[in-house]
């Protein structure tokens, strides 16, 4: 139902009309976006309100970045584009990283931001929070649009809309200059104006010659392996990935956020022998996969030197010999490709050679095995295993539950041990490893999916977002942090030996993270052993109330760049005496 607002005309005559504002919430409502996530201020104060009025779920949080990567993370959950709402310019450029992320990483998200008034900017006069922001933009997402009139809100959000999610998904920025906000136009030409989007993200069938080819170096194989990207889980596709994974018998390497698309605990799954099946395979499918630098770019001492053959699924065809030559490559959307697949691959596909399967599984068990007594230790304080080992059993015990995590050692060891058992239940910092991403995809994935959220965090990642534990409280969410606290970046235990500063990496020596929750109403717990931890996180679990744990760790645990310290630069010089 269009909003609407009536000014009399002439005497005795009234019309009826709207405006930007209620034009602006129409084209949501009607394109089924349902939640906004913003920070309040000029100009997009009372469109915040309006909406909240009009039936939309608008969430305030305490900084934009947060906000905008709570929205991509829900258009990564919902496949719907996440909505991220700022002021202009400065609250505009806080937003923008997210939106970046938000492109690198395929979540269809959309950054609506107000801005400043056209002819004051382009004559550069100096106008309150005066910024081009449509030009810097650009560069740094999908696609960019301004909306100036209000017959042309319907079109703008559509256009919007479309480009973050057809073919390969991605931030898209939509600038809204404050005069728009306040334009009136007649009602009726209002409505007819907005636009419904109809097969926004039309499926992309892949070429059958493709699907054959691929199959066929599939089979060709003595030693296949099949990774799986957060793509794949990103297509929502779970049976049919499911199907054609088992129906191929090949071994699987679940990327961070595809843990879970088929169980960690599956028989195929090669996660706890990444090592092994990525030096010793011949043949390797990528499905919602790239060969970035999470990969090692497909080459190089990781992959070993045994010859490799790459079938690549992807929906953008420029994905395609990015690194190293795809000799098989299938353009398509991973739903329709993994469809084509079980359909060509018929009823007498043949499993890889058991050799090749029980060598893996062999290693696995024994890494499996290695790693066991390391989880099960009560030390205190305590070191990053123990640590994990209890949060393995909750995430175990509640496979419902959604993991967000980021950090350093605080990532790279959780992705290892925590074993994920459903699909888009693990959610992290993604292809550029950025930290701050937390609190905003904590709250985002509590409010889309209604389910209890544990977030596992460094202490240093936690500060990029930790004021965000306010807004937990104040929507009363089931969300659960660990920090992993070591007092420090690393480690808490550089010292600087020039002055009486502290080093660069360390924190305040015993800091009490618990207490900023307590402080808004939530609970927090100080954990000094895992068997502390194990309590307080199954209370929070089943309580579902906002809650905060300290969990603190050894400084001395952890090492400089977590597991990717050979891309920080280190000095080949002395220090001269």
């Amino acid at each position: 139902m269009l909003n609407t607002a009536t000014k009399s005309e002439a005497p005795g005559t009234e019309q009826e009309l709207t405006d930007g504002f209620h034009l602006v919430i129409d084209a949501l409502k009607l394109n089924g976006i349902n939640t906004v996530y913003n920070v309040p201020g000029i100009p997009i104060t009372d469109l915040g309100r309006m909406a909240q009025a009009a039936g939309l779920r608008v969430i305030s949080f305490r900084h934009e970045q947060n906000a905008g990567y709570a929205a991509g993370i829900a258009g990564y959950l919902t496949k719907k584009p996440g909505v991220c709402l700022t002021v202009s310019a400065p609250g505009f450029l806080n937003g923008l990283t997210a939106l970046a992320h938000a492109t690198t990483n395929c979540y269809p998200m959309i950054l609506i931001s107000g801005s400043s008034e056209r002819e004051i900017v382009d004559l550069q006069q100096g106008d309150y929070e005066e910024m081009d922001q449509l030009a810097i933009a650009k560069p740094l997402c999908k696609a960019a649009y301004r909306v100036l009139h209000a017959q042309d809100i319907g079109i703008g959000f559509a256009r919007a809309i479309r480009a973050a999610v057809s073919g390969r998904p991605g931030g898209v920025y939509l600038d809204l200059p404050a005069k728009l906000f306040g334009q009136v136009m007649n009602a009726d030409a209002g409505q007819k104006s907005l636009v419904k989007v109809i097969d926004a993200a039309p499926a992309q069938i892949p070429s059958p010659a493709s699907v054959k080819r691929a199959l066929d170096v599939l089979k060709s194989a003595k030693r296949p392996l099949i990774i799986l990207g957060k793509g794949a889980a990103y297509a929502q596709a779970d049976e049919e990935i499911k199907s054609f994974v088992e129906k191929s018998g090949v071994p699987f390497l679940p990327m961070s956020m595809a843990k879970g698309l088929l169980p960690d605990t599956h028989p195929q799954c090669a996660g706890a022998a990444r090592s092994t099946v990525l030096k010793e395979s011949d043949v390797v499918m990528l499905i919602g996969a790239r060969l970035n630098w999470l990969l090692s770019h497909g080459k190089g001492k990781s992959w070993g030197e045994a010859p490799k053959k790459f079938i690549q699924v992807d929906i953008e065809p420029k994905e395609m010999d990015s690194n190293v030559e795809i000799v098989a490559p299938v353009v398509g959307d991973i739903g329709s490709v993994v469809s084509a697949f079980n359909q060509a691959m018929g009823t007498g596909w043949t499993a890889p050679p058991a050799e090749w399967t029980k060598s893996i599984s062999s290693k696995r068990e024994e890494n499996v095995a290695k790693m066991a007594p390391k989880l099960m230790n009560n030390k205190s304080p305590m070191d990053y295993h123990g640590a994990l080992g209890v949060l393995k059993n909750v995430i175990k015990d509640h496979p419902e539950a959604i993991l967000v995590n980021e950090g350093a050692n605080t990532l790279d060891l959780a992705r290892g041990v925590i074993d994920m058992y459903r699909p888009r239940k693990r959610l992290d910092v993604g292809t550029w490893g950025v930290m701050g991403i937390g609190m905003g995809q904590a709250i985002a994935a509590a409010l889309e999916t209604g389910h209890p959220v544990l977030a596992v965090e460094g202490d240093s990642a936690f500060g990029f977002s930790g004021m965000e534990v306010e807004t937990i409280c104040r929507y009363n969410l089931p969300i659960c942090v660990v920090i992993f606290n070591n007092d420090g970046i690393y480690r808490g235990t550089d010292v600087n030996g020039a002055n009486s500063d502290p080093a660069t990496t360390v924190f305040v020596k015993g800091a009490r993270y618990d207490k900023m929750m307590e402080a808004f109403g939530g609970v927090g717990v100080n954990a000094t052993s895992p068997d502390e931890l194990k309590r307080a996180v199954n209370e929070a679990m089943k309580s579902g109330k906002p809650t905060l744990i300290n969990a603190v760790i050894d400084p001395a645990a952890g090492s400089e760049s977590g597991r990717i310290g050979n891309l920080n630069p280190q000095s080949v010089l002395q220090k001269k005496k």
